[in-house]
């Protein structure tokens, strides 16, 4: 997949045109508007800046008020943040790796930031070095920070969204938010419910060109996906006891009910002949999470110093009754079988936090803290088969198993920072966590074990005022990355007779450290930095325990390093908002113990650009393009992708109405591809996602005051993170 030239051309010139805007610039500007409206008395609002980088390296994007207010999710704004990568049910911090989800300054799980109302967020906070003050679990941080004022009064707003896609149908969305305020006493409500069609398709080519056991599957996996119920929901009420204290308790959860098929068409060639088999799953997936919080703040003196105490029950409930209809074709003549799954999966957690924030002086800070999460997974998977001449299902013992986890992490974290003379401040810090857990399957046999380990994580912070234009940085953070639930789960995904996703129990956490010296010369922002990963967690397709066969799983690799490097610029004036950056990023992954062919280490370029034009008294429009170029990364390469978004919104009635219509990913380049060989295996895959689409919103505010006070202050472990 190549970038196109003109796209390419376009960001470049509008990353150096936006070196060249100074305050003489936007003078001209201004002069010019007023003197060509002296008689209408038009007055053009100067917009509210996009981006602001920090001397940290911490990059705040703000939301309200600003066209990115119309995402119809989170997931979808996440998407369309500098340095953040969206795909394959991750998010990425460019040069970072994958992060975890804050809300408020509280970490929150998948699940959980999905159903934020996206009208209730003012800010989202990019941290690259997350102090000790975060779990240790994630490479970075993003933090989602909602509206929190003191008004009295009614506030609400409903949307409904139109989504049109040629790749994937259409779908809506419908999301209603309503806030009450009278005297100490706040309430919040939210509900969405998503209906329609979805879609994800996936190409992947398994070959082994040696002769004597040559081999070629061509695999093609459609997931066409029946919305039948995706829905979230929340309440809570705050009690203010005073401006300095507050408790609050929240409930929330969401459903998703799927439906529809998944079509699996494997061609396979080999020695002895070509075969072909054609699989049909329709599914009927049910997932129900629920979610309570029982939070208590408050400011311990004149100075700001804070105690925050959280509590959290995370429960999820899962069930699957799949009816799988597998035809093969082979030389012999035709099989027809059929295939139920039926899967019971349930995840309880309890968690319990307590933060205290000490200010010693105007100088300097003390922060301490400690939690501790109590998890239990328990799930069932039946498969049952049957011929098709006969229909009389039986237990399959190989792709049945149950699977029993327990997982207890105790924690505690200080931070002091403090200042060096008047340029210099910097921040020391450890976290320390403690593990233990014990797994039970008796998938491929019984096994059973018990582990605990412990870790010590320190970071360290730098920060320099130089002069009044120049500031510079320096930070070290050592991370760690705990495997998800269900990668440790041996359980069978089943995709067609050769091809199988399953866990993996023997998983180690993966650890990261990560080094960067960053500059901030005016507007400029400038970063480089490099991470060292053990035990890196990757994904491979394995030979199975038949000649032909492959298994999806998650594997540790040996090693890992990532160089980056990065420029970012962003200027505002009265009538257009620009956000800009170009990042080099080069990684290496060793491993030698599945039998990877090494490749070439090839850098990867990525460009990025946002801008906002505003057309007085008439409409806002937006033009959103990057580009995140190919990767060569030592044990394999990945393919390019990339995406141009346009929407154009429209205000009517003092306001209260907002339209917006967006064109998304307009020439639908964000595809996942790739190659790797493992095993004597050449891997090739090209995912396909529901990007490209119309959307059409209408979003109505009401109510008598515009502010909401209600601070949702959530307690939610990395473990609810893993859950998914």
């Amino acid at each position: 997949m190549k970038f196109p030239a003109s796209l390419f051309f376009f960001i470049y010139c509008l990353f150096f045109y936006s070196i060249r805007v100074n305050a003489q610039s936007i003078k001209t500007v201004s002069e010019k508007v007023s003197r060509n409206n002296e008689l209408n008395e038009v007055v053009i609002k100067k917009q509210t800046a996009l981006v602001k980088y920090s001397s940290n390296g911490t990059i705040d994007v703000n939301v309200a008020n600003t066209v990115l207010s119309t995402s119809s999710s989170v997931n979808e704004l996440l998407s369309r943040v500098p340095n953040v990568i969206v795909a394959e049910g991750q998010i990425s911090v460019l040069g970072k790796g994958e992060a975890i989800i804050y809300l408020n300054g509280i970490l929150i799980n998948y699940e959980r930031f999905a159903t934020i109302p996206v009208s209730q967020i003012a800010k989202i906070e990019v941290i690259s070095n997350p102090s000790s003050k975060y779990d240790a679990e994630g490479k970075a941080v993003v933090n989602i920070i909602t509206k929190q004022n003191k008004e009295h009064g009614i506030m609400g707003s409903a949307s409904q969204h139109i989504t049109v896609s040629k790749f994937a149908g259409t779908s809506t969305n419908t999301l209603v938010d309503f806030n009450y305020t009278k005297g100490k006493f706040s309430f919040i409500s939210n509900y969405g419910l998503q209906l329609g069609k979805g879609r994800e398709l996936l190409y992947t080519t398994r070959t082994r060109p040696n002769p004597n056991e040559f081999m070629k599957s061509t695999l093609t996996t459609d997931w066409l996906r029946e919305f039948n119920n995706y829905s979230n929901f929340g309440f809570g009420v705050q009690y203010s006891f005073s401006e300095k204290s507050y408790v609050s308790l929240a409930y929330s959860g969401n459903i998703e009910d799927l439906g529809g098929t998944v079509e699996s068409r494997n061609s396979i060639d080999n020695n002895f002949g070509n075969s072909f088999y054609a699989t049909d799953i329709a599914k009927n997936d049910v997932l129900l999470n629920q979610f309570v919080n029982l939070n208590y703040n408050i400011i311990t003196d004149n100075k700001g110093s804070s105690l925050f105490i959280g509590t959290q029950y995370s429960n999820y409930n899962g069930t699957i009754h799949d009816f799988i209809e597998e035809n093969s074709f082979v030389e012999a003549g035709n099989v027809k079988r059929y295939l139920k799954k039926n899967v019971g999966n349930t995840i309880n957690i309890a968690a319990a936090q307590a933060d205290y924030s000490e200010k010693v002086n105007e100088k300097t800070k003390l922060e301490m803290g400690a939690k501790f999460s109590y998890a239990t997974i328990k799930s069932g998977t039946d498969f049952l088969t049957a011929d098709a001449d006969v229909m009389d299902f039986e237990l399959n013992d190989e792709l049945s198993s149950d699977f029993k986890y327990t997982e207890k992490i105790a924690a505690a974290y200080f931070s002091y920072g403090s200042r060096l003379g008047e340029k210099i401040n910097f921040s020391i810090g450890a976290r320390a966590e403690k593990t233990n857990y014990s797994l039970y399957t008796n998938a491929n046999g019984i096994q059973k074990f018990d582990k605990s380990y412990g870790n010590l994580f320190p970071n360290v912070f730098l920060n320099m005022d130089i002069s009044e234009d120049w500031k510079a940085h320096f930070s070290y953070v050592s991370r760690i990355t705990r495997p998800r639930y269900q990668a440790l789960n041996p359980y069978v995904i089943y995709q067609d007779p050769f091809t199988t996703i399953e866990g993996n129990p023997n998983l180690l956490p993966e650890k990261t450290h990560a080094f960067e010296i960053g500059a901030m010369y005016k507007k400029f922002d400038f970063k480089l930095g490099y991470t060292y990963k053990v035990d890196p967690i990757s994904g491979a397709a394995l030979r199975g325990d038949t000649p032909d066969s492959y298994v999806l799983k998650a594997i540790n690799l040996e090693a890992g390093h990532v160089f980056f490097s990065s420029l970012s610029r962003s200027f505002n004036v009265k009538w257009w908002n620009s956000t800009n950056t170009v990042s080099v990023n080069l990684t290496k992954s060793i491993d030698h113990y599945y039998s990877y062919v090494f490749s070439p280490v090839k850098p990867q370029f990525y460009f990025y650009s946002n801008n906002t034009f505003t057309i007085p008294d008439l409409f806002k429009i937006q033009l959103l393009a990057w580009y995140l170029g190919d990767r060569g990364y030592g044990l394999g390469s990945d393919n390019s992708r990339s995406t141009v978004t346009l929407g154009i919104e429209r205000n009517f009635f003092k306001e209260a109405l907002k339209l917006n219509f967006t064109a998304n990913d307009i020439f639908h380049k964000f595809m996942v591809s790739g190659d790797y060989n493992v095993g004597q295996t050449q891997i090739y895959y090209h995912r396909t996602y529901t990007t490209n689409y119309f959307k059409l919103i209408a979003t109505y505010s009401f109510g008598n005051s515009k502010k909401t006070a209600f601070k949702k202050s959530e307690i939610e472990q990395s473990e609810n993170n893993r859950a998914k």
